[in-house]
């Protein structure tokens, strides 16, 4: 996937987010941006990572999102790997 498509996508889930309420709350929550700050960082790959890891963290987000966007489920951690800094993790 190119850096293009990834961001675009990150970019519809961020929209995504912000149109869904208690979606919204949470993200503000867990990424502790205010929402003047998400407005102009909006495109900043730390905040579409935020965004992607946020999706990521539960399967029902993936699917409510992914049912909205008309994405695949399995296209999403793709997603995020392709963002710039958004290499897969090795946790061990």
């Amino acid at each position: 996937m190119r850096r293009d498509e990834a961001e675009t996508v990150a970019l519809k889930a961020l929209g995504w987010i912000i149109g869904a309420e208690d979606q919204r709350d949470g993200f503000m929550a867990v990424s502790g941006l205010a929402p003047e700050d998400l407005m102009r960082r909006a495109g900043e790959p730390e905040v579409l990572l935020a965004v992607m890891d946020f999706l990521l963290a539960e399967d029902r987000r993936v699917i409510a999102f992914c049912d909205a966007a008309g994405q695949r489920c399995d296209t999403l951690a793709t997603v995020r790997a392709a963002l710039p800094g958004g290499e897969e993790v090795h946790w061990t």
